[in-house]
């Protein structure tokens, strides 16, 4: 049996080549283009480890004053983070997060267990979590929030949502970069989210993971769906192979030809893609979320919720405590 994923509604058509190139409407997109700068990537994971002030986050990081000062800036003015007074009259400021950068706190779950299950080769996992509700260690689980159950990639179903279209590619977007050195994203800290971010954090790897959640398999259909030059896509789609997320089979001998498939460890980014969507749902979308989800199981519409592998009920980002595993590098 095929198991390529079922879409219900047709899906926006695909560029022709004498057409500007279309980017279609996608929360995730919108999510992961946010958090594939690194520096700002860096700064939110210091504040989930409870760094609040300028002093904190420059001592830890060991960033330039002014690389600091400006993903601060940027971060504040997507509403990620709000910046308070130290006390009544005090002219100084720390940083604390909004309820926007707040909720980012399931995504950062997701791409952990992620980074935990496949990206951590012998050694142990970073960080134990421990579910302070329920007082147990636990894993992250990708759950239906309509039934609780967990969710796999063959089991929801597609349709347009209110927000659904596309608009012209800016022909003044920066040339797409790989993502950046794992150095940068581990820095200072072993990291099971940066890992992810590895491999989904580069704008046209993640595309083609996305139409491959959509069913696409070959050259050709990805090439007319994104628009993308050849060396580009074959570049994306040779690291996808080599990381292991997908399988290259030949569907045709003379003249040999391919299509990719998703190994196990390519589907299990299925429930990252979801988390990711629901937050970009709420908060870049303006209420109208392109694309809606059904659960084949429970046959109701769904977002995808972070729940704990213990007692199984969802998890709230002040209700989990951890504990590292590493040592954190000294400040030169």
């Amino acid at each position: 049996m095929s198991t390529q994923l079922k879409i219900i509604d047709q899906l926006p058509a695909p560029s022709v080549a004498s057409a500007p190139a279309q980017d279609r409407f996608c929360s995730v997109a919108r999510t992961v283009e946010i958090l594939s700068d690194a520096w700002s990537f860096l700064v939110l994971r210091e504040a989930f480890f409870g760094t609040r002030r300028f002093e904190g986050f420059q001592s830890v990081l060991r960033l330039p004053r002014n690389t600091l000062v400006l993903r601060l800036n940027r971060l504040t003015e997507l509403g990620l983070l709000q910046k308070a007074s130290y006390s009544a009259g005090s002219t100084r400021f720390e940083y604390r997060f909004a309820d926007k950068g707040l909720d980012l706190f399931p995504v950062m779950l997701a791409m952990l267990k992620f980074g935990d299950t496949w990206l951590r080769g012998d050694n142990e996992p970073p960080l134990q979590l421990v579910h302070t509700a329920c007082g147990k260690p636990f894993s992250p689980v990708v759950t239906c929030s309509a039934c609780g159950e967990p969710i796999d990639a063959h089991d929801v179903k597609y349709r347009n949502g209110p927000g659904a279209g596309s608009s012209p590619r800016p022909t003044d977007r920066k040339r797409s970069r790989r993502p950046s050195d794992p150095q940068v994203l581990e820095r200072v800290r072993p990291c099971s989210v940066a890992r992810t971010l590895q491999i989904i954090g580069d704008r046209w790897t993640f595309l083609v993971i996305r139409e491959m959640f959509f069913g696409v398999r070959r050259f050709d259909e990805f090439q007319a769906n994104l628009g993308i030059a050849s060396n580009i896509l074959t570049d994306r789609l040779q690291r996808l192979n080599d990381h292991g997320i997908v399988v290259k089979c030949a569907y045709q001998l003379r003249p040999e030809r391919f299509e990719y498939r998703f190994s196990d460890k390519g589907r299990d980014l299925y429930g990252s893609m979801l988390v990711m969507m629901h937050w970009g749902d709420r908060w870049l979308a303006d209420g109208r979320p392109p694309l809606l989800v059904r659960h084949r199981k429970c046959q109701h519409d769904f977002h995808a919720q972070i729940a704990c592998s213990e007692c199984h009920e969802p998890i709230q980002a002040r209700q989990v405590d951890y504990e590292m595993r590493y040592t954190l590098e000294p400040a030169d």
